[in-house]
């Protein structure tokens, strides 16, 4: 059984403040008995992507910086294997959307590069980041191998695939998602359960445990342009079989530790064998963009 901690935080504009909340956040977890704690999607400032503004590259830090250090210090501090967002500078004119994985002595383990770019009204992410170029490996630790995506990936079973394809023992997805103000009752609740629903589909396709952690809170839209986000909440962590084994409210914060049987997804796998069973011979259609 491992003991997973996850952090449901909203954030402010001050990137000290939130990095302190962070913290404190992991020391209680840890004090807990977790062993593994995520983060969600670009947990250390705002969500700056609501609008296309130069002046928040303010936000990007190279490795190593002093991100890298605080959260290295982290979890090296509360023995513990610590998933991290950060916005990266990797050259002048060159960013990149990164989780950074760090292993309970503060060792950097592996970083994952942010694959699919969204680019709709409130999340205007490829005017600030670079699709990765690291493909999808899964993150070794002393925990076992991570299959670290981060948010708009988690629509695409492709990802979660080739995250289990090499091993990934659990799928875990920093997040930052959530409603337009505008939207009715009606479609904030399609919208949560479609979320909600693809993701335990990853855990059950792909027989392993499923790690979804988001931000929570209303974020205004510093344009006026719209009406802001209203960011949904709700992280939870679904077992192989896509059963709930913890959810978040949707409108509080919560840091909460839960236990993800791990021996579970080998007797789920045996009793669906679904690696065993696909057609990899009539696959080859899947490069393509569409069929005519």
């Amino acid at each position: 059984m491992l003991k997973v901690g996850i952090v449901q935080h909203s954030f402010l504009e001050d990137v000290d403040t939130n990095r302190a909340s962070n913290l404190t956040a992991i020391e209680n977890l840890a004090s807990e008995g977790a062993k593994l704690i995520v983060l969600s999607e670009l947990h250390d400032s705002l969500y700056f992507c609501q609008t296309e503004n130069v002046a928040n590259f303010r936000y990007a830090e190279e490795i190593p910086s002093e991100f890298t250090e605080f959260y290295s210090q982290a979890a090296a501090d509360n023995n513990v294997v610590l998933v991290t967002s950060m916005f990266e500078r990797r050259a002048a004119g060159l960013y990149h959307n990164t989780a950074l994985v760090f292993d309970t002595d503060g060792r950097l383990c592996g970083k994952y590069r942010k694959m699919h770019i969204p680019d709709d009204p409130g999340f205007y992410e490829k005017f600030y980041f670079t699709p990765g170029d690291i493909g999808f490996l899964p993150i070794e630790t002393s925990l076992g191998k991570l299959g670290v995506l981060v948010c708009w990936d988690q629509w695409y079973p492709e990802a979660a695939r080739l995250m289990a394809l090499r091993g990934a023992e659990m799928l875990i997805y920093p997040t930052a998602i959530g409603w337009n103000p505008d939207d009715t009752d009606a479609e904030r609740k399609r919208q949560r359960d479609a979320w909600i629903t693809i993701q335990r589909s990853h855990a059950v396709a792909n027989g392993v445990p499923v790690i979804s952690v988001n931000r929570n809170g209303f974020e205004e839209d510093p344009s006026g342009q719209t009406s802001g986000i209203d960011f949904w909440g709700s992280s939870f962590v679904a077992g192989p079989q896509g059963e709930i084994l913890y959810m978040a409210p949707e409108n509080a914060s919560a840091e909460v530790c839960v236990d993800v049987p791990l021996q579970h997804s080998e007797n789920v796998r045996q009793w669906w064998p679904f690696l065993r069973d696909r057609r990899i011979d009539a696959y080859d259609d899947l490069t393509a963009r569409y069929l005519d």
